[in-house]
């Protein structure tokens, strides 16, 4: 049984796109939002790991003592489609009738230790991934990012889902204070409809706000088990 219930994510893009500097767009407004929004996910991020080295430390001391493994438990997930930032085209979809071999986590998790149920409920176990945002794989509010052959698997079953690959994955986001934990398709399906309406709005303020509702979700553990 594993009781890393502490995770960070090994993003990976779905494929990089060759980008032509020499003629890149004069810095405009957009430029300057991309900035604004990198600027509040390094001071988020830094702040969230100053305020919970402690904790982190106490959590990382307890899974040593009750369980076996290291602390850290690191995973592939999907990331974000660099093709969408520079307008390249192609198509990498494939298709399958299989079901996914990595499997969501579920109530009663056999391979979940007590520790980790505590952890998942007041989801502190994605703090470690504030270190992937401080290295540009994530930001604070995204969508949450896939594991591989979960993610070619509900490609294929949810119109659109691909389109969330446009931003980088989150920690947090609209879709994950207004749902629970996915148990289903159907789950995900609803939690798509959120993601494309953040994406469609996202700002730096809409990261703020979104920030702001996700402490009250952790605190309350709506949606979490």
């Amino acid at each position: 049984m594993l009781g890393v219930m502490s995770a960070t994510l090994e993003i990976r893009p779905l494929r990089r796109a060759r980008i032509a500097l020499a003629h890149r767009a004069p810095f405009g407004a957009l430029d300057r939002e991309h900035a604004t929004r990198r600027a509040l996910n390094i001071v988020v991020a830094t702040v969230g790991l100053i305020v919970a080295s402690p904790l982190m430390l106490l959590i990382g001391a307890l899974i040593k003592l009750t369980s076996r493994g290291p602390v850290l438990f690191t995973q592939t997930r999907v990331g974000l489609d660099r093709r969408a930032l520079s307008g390249a085209g192609g198509n990498t979809r494939r298709h399958t009738d299989e079901t996914p071999s990595e499997v969501w986590a579920q109530p009663e998790d056999a391979r979940v230790t007590p520790l980790g149920q505590v952890l998942r409920k007041f989801r502190l176990d994605e703090l470690p991934q504030l270190f992937n945002v401080l290295k540009g794989d994530m930001n604070i509010v995204g969508p949450r990012p896939e594991q591989p052959t979960i993610f070619v698997y509900l490609r294929e079953q949810i119109e659109g889902y691909q389109r969330r690959q446009r931003v980088r994955p989150g920690i947090t986001g609209w879709a994950q204070i207004n749902q629970g934990y996915d148990t289903s398709v159907d789950d995900v399906r609803h939690k798509v409809r959120y993601d494309l309406e953040y994406i469609r709005r996202q700002s730096a303020l809409e990261d703020l706000r979104i920030m702001a509702r996700t402490l009250p979700v952790m605190l309350r553990r709506r949606g979490a088990w």
